[in-house]
């Protein structure tokens, strides 16, 4: 079955302090968003991978694609207003409504192969499938009087990506008008009545939004 996957980077870097996107910052020489396409070039080199990048960053995107001969084989698609739209401009270079399709955050490089595959295998019979890990710190709910009260941690989960569903239940899904709640594609594909599945993440698999976060990625990267 044929696999795609929207990569959405669009990133401006204001929580790491700078003016260079997020997804461009390197990383032991090399920027993330390529090493975020590796991971997923190296799982399957059959994959047809879509960038979403906000068309005043695709000028340096090349630029940076050609200083560091990065060659992995790749669409670039322009970014909107908010990630919902992205992610529908990315949706729109797919052809057809066959196949399976992933949507995963540029800053996360590190998701295993494991993790990616267990996703697309599943998303094949249950359409809809999101990577989550468990929540280890306590967590507390806010109030509307202003005091807060500890919530059952087993309750709840951490979502990563790639989120990974049936090309045609994502295209039915954001064909919807867009809202405030939809935080991602999978509360997108919810607002349709459809069901979304669960399946382990790793916790490697962090967002890089902060510059702890990129101390982090520094200690992870082996090589």
């Amino acid at each position: 079955m044929k696999k795609y996957l929207i990569v959405v980077a669009g990133g401006k870097g204001v929580r790491m302090g700078g003016s260079v996107p997020k997804q461009f910052l390197s990383v032991k020489g090399k920027p993330v968003l390529m090493r975020t396409l590796e991971a997923f070039y190296s799982w399957d080199k059959g994959m047809e991978l879509i960038v979403v990048l906000p068309e005043e960053q695709q000028s340096c995107w090349k630029h940076l694609c050609a200083e560091h001969g990065f060659h992995v084989p790749h669409t670039v698609a322009s970014g909107g207003e908010t990630r919902f739209h992205s992610v529908k401009n990315g949706l729109e270079l797919i052809p057809g409504e066959e196949g399976m399709v992933g949507v995963h955050d540029g800053v996360r490089p590190f998701v295993s192969a494991e993790v990616i595959a267990e996703c697309y295998r599943q998303a094949e019979s249950r359409e809809a499938v999101v990577p989550v890990i468990d929540v280890v710190e306590t967590v507390r709910r806010l109030l509307p009087d202003g005091g807060s009260e500890t919530v059952p941690r087993s309750d709840y989960r951490l979502v990563q990506t790639p989120q990974v569903f049936a090309v045609k239940l994502l295209k039915q899904a954001y064909a919807q008008d867009y809202v405030p709640q939809f935080t991602d594609d999978a509360s997108v594909v919810e607002a349709l009545g459809h069901p979304v599945y669960l399946v382990p993440g790793n916790r490697e698999n962090i967002k890089l939004t902060t510059p702890f976060d990129l101390k982090m990625a520094e200690a992870l990267i082996k090589d």
